[in-house]
């Protein structure tokens, strides 16, 4: 599976662009996106998705 930001709960604050072990976040039109071929849910670098951790926003980088 594969996490996915809620565009309408996002700040845009970059917090989870720089956590992400895979570089699978990126900024495209003003608002960052998860690339599904890259994200593995951190597996293999953290117990928990990196994104959902640092997001200040509870509940907007979520399970796809």
């Amino acid at each position: 599976m594969t996490y996915k930001i809620i565009a309408s709960q996002c700040t845009v604050c970059g917090a989870c662009e720089f956590e992400c072990p895979n570089a699978a976040i990126r900024l495209k039109n003003d608002m960052y996106i998860i690339d599904p071929k890259k994200c593995t849910e951190c597996e293999g670098h953290f117990d928990a998705p990196q994104c959902a951790a640092v997001c200040p926003v509870p509940d907007t980088c979520v399970p796809a």
